[in-house]
């Protein structure tokens, strides 16, 4: 007796399968969407540079990885535990309603408790493999932007970001404490650098999307001020953060110096042009400054790697 084998049409089986992986990958990205990766890049980018001064050279690639891992995880933990207590000013605010605890992908259950577990994480693994001083302020970091700036702050004044920046400030005192065991001046005033850049990178940002803010109820400065008012702090933060940049110098090369001078012109005179734009009433784009905020911090802090790389003699004091 002839046997005829039975074959099941890959079209019974296919959608199955494909249906799996496409939820699959569809829960992964939404709890990859909670840490909000691409500002995490962006931390992690100052962070190497901190460690590289700190060194005033290039540290182990295992310590450089292991500071990297913890604090990619510290800062997706903040992030996913902010997306939490801002899941309904996320769905009103356009520039966020694709967030996945606004488009209800995720139950805000279930990101709270992504959020702990990933803080607990970072903190005992940068306290495993690098010490417990950069464990210690990661932790103080998450509490910082969780519990002062999203909790406290955002939705009660206009300085929010002015002080609630500060958890964004941290990662170059991880880095550097990571590296050292201590934190010293070099790290602090790298922590004030970012402090002061972050107020006019935020503001030209929440000037685009002004009608965001005042429709989700948040304060932002430039909701409760006018665009003058704005432009004129954004000028006076701009200034300050120039010349903080210029407190490294002891500890630095020309190669630094060369970028924190010219850099730091470029961004004070275009923070001059946006609020000279404003005041002719022109049409401005502070938008521009926005992503000129961005190109500089990252090419400033990728001199300060390549100035502790190469090892040139350092500026000093000047007296």
């Amino acid at each position: 007796m002839e046997v005829v084998p039975v074959s099941v049409p890959v079209s019974d089986v296919a959608p199955t399968q494909v249906g799996f992986v496409a939820r699959a990958r569809s829960t992964v990205g939404a709890y990859l969407g909670l840490t909000k990766t691409r500002i995490i890049e962006q931390l992690l980018v100052v962070t190497v540079p901190a460690m590289f001064l700190a060194q005033r050279g290039i540290p182990s690639v295992w310590l450089i990885i292991a500071t990297l891992l913890g604090g990619a995880l510290a800062a997706a933990s903040a992030h996913a535990l902010n997306c939490v207590v801002d899941a309904d000013i996320d769905k009103v605010m356009k520039r966020t309603a694709r967030r996945p605890l606004a488009k209800g992908q995720v139950p805000p259950r279930n990101a709270l408790i992504f959020g702990l577990v990933l803080g607990v994480l970072s903190s005992v693994w940068l306290g495993l493999t690098t010490n417990w001083l950069a464990a210690a302020l990661s932790v103080a970091a998450i509490a910082f932007y969780v519990l002062v700036y999203t909790l406290l702050l955002k939705r009660r004044t206009s300085q929010n970001i002015v002080w609630g920046g500060a958890a964004g400030c941290m990662p170059v005192v991880i880095g550097w404490a990571a590296v050292t065991g201590t934190v010293e001046w070099p790290a602090l005033v790298m922590f004030a650098i970012i402090f002061f850049w972050t107020p006019p990178h935020f503001w030209a940002l929440a000037m685009r999307y002004r009608e965001d803010y005042a429709a989700a109820g948040v304060p932002m400065l430039p909701v409760v001020a006018t665009p003058v008012q704005v432009s004129r702090r954004i000028v006076a933060y701009s200034w300050v953060m120039f010349v903080v940049t210029l407190a490294l110098l002891p500890v630095t090369s020309w190669i630094y110096a060369a970028v924190a001078v010219l850099g730091g012109a470029w961004f004070v005179i275009s923070a001059h042009r946006l609020h000279h734009d404003i005041v002719a009433g022109d049409e401005v784009s502070p938008m521009k400054l926005f992503h000129l905020s961005n190109m500089y911090l990252c090419l400033l802090f990728a001199a300060i790697a390549v100035d502790a790389a190469i090892g040139l003699p350092v500026l000093g004091l000047p007296f």
